[in-house]
């Protein structure tokens, strides 16, 4: 068996995304009116919905907090997988894009289990910790501006129970963090953020090659 990973051109991820990536209609149609945007870049791949899902119910997560909802695949996808008095708290700054993830998170059923709140992400979290819900969630997704990174990743720590799981996308970021001419801020604080995490002691870690890298961390 080769130690290098398998390259994944777009003919195999079309036969991953067929043969492993199980899909309802309403996630499927979600993406498909996503990919026409231009924004769409912004999107998590349709692998690591399955994966964040696959999480969901490994851990038994009823508690979810995600950072950066877009258009609403990542919480539709987790959103499946929670337990019908599962809830996900889903913060985003712009009405419009949430706009589009509400009509499928309708056709998928799952409306109920998602509470969006419409505001900069370090605020709703701040509010959830002034509420008294320190350590009381089960799982986290951060997916927004990386120059924030850092404050929403303390933040969902002091969220998380003990065995809690966080998970952060995009630190990778396209294989920038490994190019030296490439000085934008959010590559920056890409590279701030991954550094951090390699000597931090609160939690176990791994960084993973699904999408564009995923960091897991589970709090200790």
């Amino acid at each position: 068996m080769s130690r290098e990973p398998t390259p994944v051109n777009k003919a195999l991820y079309d036969y991953i995304v067929r043969v492993g990536v199980p899909e309802i209609p309403a996630q499927a149609a979600l993406r498909e009116r996503t990919d026409v945007l231009a924004e769409a870049n912004m999107q998590v791949s349709a692998d690591e919905g399955a994966f964040l899902a696959m999480l969901v119910r490994l851990t038994g997560a009823k508690r979810i907090v995600e950072v950066g909802t877009f258009t609403g695949y990542s919480a539709l996808a987790m959103a499946l997988a929670l337990p019908e008095d599962g809830t996900l708290i889903a913060c985003d700054v712009s009405r419009e894009w949430t706009d589009i993830g509400q009509e499928y998170w309708a056709k998928a059923g799952v409306t109920d289990r998602i509470d969006l709140r419409i505001a900069p992400g370090t605020e709703t979290l701040a509010s959830l910790i002034e509420d008294g819900h320190t350590g009381t969630f089960d799982m986290a997704f951060i997916d927004a501006d990386k120059e924030n990174y850092d404050a929403y990743y303390e933040h969902c720590l002091t969220l998380m129970r003990p065995g809690g799981l966080i998970c952060v996308d995009n630190v990778l970021w396209g294989g920038s963090v490994l190019r030296a001419d490439d000085e934008r801020s959010a590559t920056q604080a890409i590279r701030a953020f991954n550094a951090a995490r390699a000597t931090d002691e609160r939690v176990d870690r791994v960084l993973i090659t699904v999408g564009d890298g995923v960091t897991m961390l589970r709090k200790r």
